[in-house]
């Protein structure tokens, strides 16, 4: 019994879909303008300026990850909009004072408490999806939302590259602001599913047996571990992609272009991978690790042939890369909720999230610096081709034991329900 969508869940889904756009641009806009703030707060031509700058992306994702645990913990017990208002709030207001900052540490301060917000949004976001609409339609409903991470992304490039031209690299973190306070406010007058909106407090708690069995599911572990080849990649590619267009010789009105791509091969991409997976699923039970493995295995040769073709040739392999890339995005997270039982959801994607960025775009953004600094960002980018290789090998490997894991999950639900 695959269950029929919740009320509300269309008006949900739209906020929630508001609210995941301006996560990445919030998180992606220091990217935009890493070249302006490496000139502001260090010398020219010092040789670990690219790794200092690294190292506030570092700090933002070694906070989230480690505020993940916790606020997914709280997410599968108490009310989780009021979790996701306070959440946004923080970070809304941490980005604006980034574009206050006089100092690298005052800035690094404030990259902090961006890290802290959006620890509380990605755990609890996704499982509320997961509760309102049924599994038959769950790949491309989870595609839609994750269809803010090339928007937002790209949106972030666009808008810092405009913006720093004009009025200044401050200006970026000023102007996403407002909006991201008003979506934080919407979040308080939302229902969730799981109870009412007068009640603070779930019911039902998970038990320790519940956390075993999520950390024993084969399919929750290889689908992390892909995830976590494929943030590496992704992240690092999108934080030095400005850098490596310098290295280039591209000047820097050529972040619209790398924008434009993120938005239009990886919209079209992300959402044509959740509705084929969700298609090929009766066929092909595993299709969630299908689409994301040969899509991954895909992008690694065009990823390559862009590092090798000038310019503008390159940008068609870059957009093909990009494309194929993003087609994991709505069936990877589609197959992290398959396979976790409700009460342990959050906590799921929660330690999801601490895995792959410690393990994944957490060190990669140092490294590609270093890497890029001490020899070239040809060699440190063939990093991320080699990820991604990496990556769909290991989703591809998974398959054999995802439909297994997936219907465990649902008749178990069934019986509680």
């Amino acid at each position: 019994m695959e269950g029929e969508r919740k009320p509300g869940a269309a008006a949900a889904l739209t906020l929630l879909i508001g609210i995941n756009l301006f996560n990445y641009i919030d998180r992606q806009v220091l990217s935009a303008v890493e070249p302006e703030i490496r000139a502001t707060f260090f010398r020219a031509n010092d040789p670990n300026a690219m790794a200092l700058t690294g190292a506030l992306g570092t700090a933002f994702f070694v906070t989230y990850m480690l505020a993940a645990p916790i606020m997914g913990w709280l997410a599968d017990r108490f009310h989780r909009w009021i979790i996701i208002g306070i959440a946004v709030g923080l970070w809304s207001l941490a980005s604006g004072a980034s574009g206050l900052a006089t100092s690298f540490g005052m800035l690094l301060a404030t990259r902090i408490c961006v890290g802290i917000g959006e620890g509380g949004w990605g755990p609890a976001g996704p499982t509320l999806l997961s509760d309102l609409f049924p599994i038959r339609v769950r790949g491309r409903v989870m595609a839609a939302f994750a269809a803010a991470i090339p928007v937002g992304s790209a949106l972030a490039y666009v808008i810092g590259g405009l913006v720093k031209v004009h009025l200044g690299w401050r200006w970026t973190f000023f102007l996403i602001t407002p909006p991201g306070l008003v979506l934080a406010l919407l979040c308080f007058f939302q229902r969730d599913p799981r109870f009412g909106i007068s009640t603070q407090r779930a019911s039902v708690v998970a038990r320790r047996s519940d956390y075993r069995q999520l950390l024993s599911t084969r399919s929750y572990v290889i689908n992390t571990l892909a995830q976590t080849a494929f943030t590496f990649a992704l992240g690092g590619m999108a934080f030095w992609m400005p850098a490596y267009l310098e290295y280039r010789g591209l000047p820097k009105t050529t972040m619209t272009m790398f924008g434009g791509i993120i938005v239009i091969a990886g919209l079209i991409s992300t959402l044509f991978g959740g509705s084929l997976a969700d298609r090929m699923r009766d066929r092909f039970p595993s299709s969630y690790f299908l689409v994301s493995g040969v899509g991954m295995l895909l992008a690694f040769p065009f990823f390559v042939a862009t590092l090798y073709t000038p310019f503008p040739a390159a940008w068609f392999f870059l957009f093909v890369a990009v494309f194929f890339a993003f087609l994991n995005i709505g069936p990877s997270n589609t197959a992290l909720a398959n396979v976790a039982m409700p009460l342990v959801r959050a906590t799921a994607f929660a330690l999801n999230i601490f895995v792959i960025h410690i393990l994944g775009d957490a060190i990669a953004f140092p490294i590609i610096g270093f890497v890029g600094g001490h020899w070239n960002m040809t060699i440190a980018f063939l990093l991320v081709s080699g990820m991604m290789l990496l990556a769909g090998l290991i989703w591809l490997f998974g398959m054999r034991g995802l439909a297994a894991d997936t219907n465990a999950v649902e008749q178990a639900s069934a019986r509680v329900r």
